[in-house]
């Protein structure tokens, strides 16, 4: 026990002032993600929730475009950095799919289960609208194969993933908002928000938006240098703290809104796809940042390079994200899914010189589920509903709501109980 107290006092002994301040930038890293979800769940009864979503993983996703801009600042000036550039960039987005969207389901299937819907297994189930963040993946992933191929991010690269993103928009600009039949699901500000009329309520709106934006933007610096701090303490190196914990630490934000959200089950599939979108804010507008900065960095238009090892990191992203995205062809989310992208994440978490064998696993995955579409239409079911969707969207008619819920539990059968006579 003494022994345990000396050890834990010469940790004290050891954090810093910087170390010490995380005391008050986690807190207001969490309070800056609530009220940002808070606007975000009251957007989607006014603007679609595909807009209100991008518009939240913009402000959430703030703190990963300084980290890499400070990254590929620093790559431009010394160029035995440049690695560290692209394992920020495929670490966050690994993370995030790895990670996140397993942690989506389970949170969502633990608080069915807590609230006494016992079930033998439980998928997420997403909305039609869903298939435009679904199928909004597949381009920037198609264009990074031959970034890929080419081993060179350029200037020109990046205004074609940004043009991607702007298409991308304009999508989901055109789709209608939710019905406001489901207010009462939504959290108590947002309900308050949306009770106001007229001007009065866009001002809250936009308050909710700014507040929790302004605070993420002030605090986000603090929140990475307390927790580089620490990890400094607890002897992280480097290229860890850049590829897995800087990324985890500057995707906090938005992981509490999509845990918050996972929370009720009807609002499941928002927190899945406040992750997607996130992923597609990554590969188009995050990868479009990095060779705009690494020139202003040298001084001159550079693409960025990339060596044998960055190619392995970039290839091994983009099929893990293909996966993903096929995975969601069918427009559910299961437990053997999530828990096989967990497993295959933590495998090459704890192994990364296994990167290329768990590369070949995604590709075969990708691969059966791709030919399986063949023969199961449920497979085809995003790419469909996109199309009419888009059909919808810009033929001057309104896209119809689903009607499906939520989250599909099938119920495990109860035994009758037998009547007292």
């Amino acid at each position: 026990m003494f022994l345990r107290f000396v050890l834990f006092a010469s940790t004290l002994a050891r954090l810093t002032a910087g170390a010490w301040s995380a005391l008050w930038t986690f807190p207001s890293i969490l309070a800056s993600a609530f009220l940002v979800a808070w606007a975000a769940e009251a957007a989607q009864f006014l603007i679609s929730q595909g807009l209100a979503l991008a518009i939240l993983a913009w402000l959430q996703t703030l703190p990963e475009f300084a980290v890499e801009a400070v990254i590929v600042w620093e790559a431009g000036k010394d160029p035995t950095r440049t690695h560290l550039a692209i394992a920020n960039l495929t670490g966050a987005i690994r993370l995030l799919i790895g990670l996140g969207w397993p942690m989506i389901y389970f949170v969502a299937a633990f608080s069915a289960f807590r609230s006494g819907r016992r079930h033998t297994w439980a998928e997420i189930d997403l909305d039609d609208e869903h298939a435009v963040e679904v199928v909004g993946l597949f381009p920037p992933l198609l264009y990074f194969f031959w970034i890929w191929a080419k081993g060179s991010l350029s200037l020109i690269d990046g205004a074609i993933l940004t043009s991607m993103y702007l298409a991308y928009l304009a999508v989901l600009w055109r789709l209608p908002p939710k019905k406001e039949d489901a207010v009462e699901d939504v959290a108590r500000v947002s309900r308050l928000v949306l009770r106001l009329q007229g001007a009065l309520r866009w001002t809250a709106l936009a308050g909710l938006f700014a507040a929790g934006g302004t605070l993420l933007y002030f605090t986000a610096h603090p929140f990475l240098e307390s927790m580089l701090a620490l990890a400094v303490v607890f002897g992280v190196s480097d290229f860890v703290f850049v590829q897995w914990v800087a990324p985890f630490l500057s995707e906090f934000p938005e992981k509490v809104s999509a845990f918050y959200w996972a929370r009720k089950v009807s609002s499941a599939p928002m927190a899945l796809m406040n992750m997607v979108s996130s992923n597609i804010n990554q590969w188009t507008v995050l990868a479009a940042m990095i060779p705009l900065v690494y020139s202003l960095s040298v001084g001159a238009p550079a693409a960025l390079p990339f060596d044998g090892v960055q190619k392995q990191e970039i290839l091994l992203t983009i099929l893990q994200s293909l996966l993903a995205m096929l995975i969601l062809g069918n427009m559910r989310f299961s437990f053997w899914e999530a828990g096989l992208l967990f497993v295959l994440w933590f495998t090459q978490f704890m192994r990364p010189e296994l990167r290329e064998e768990i590369a070949w696993v995604y590709g075969t995955w990708a691969g059966l589920i791709f030919l399986s579409a063949f023969v199961d239409p449920a497979r085809r079911r995003a790419p469909r509903l996109f199309l009419q969707l888009v059909r919808s969207a810009f033929g001057g008619r309104r896209a119809v709501r689903p009607t499906a819920p939520a989250v599909r539990i099938r119920p495990a059968k109860r035994k009758k109980k037998k009547k007292r006579h």
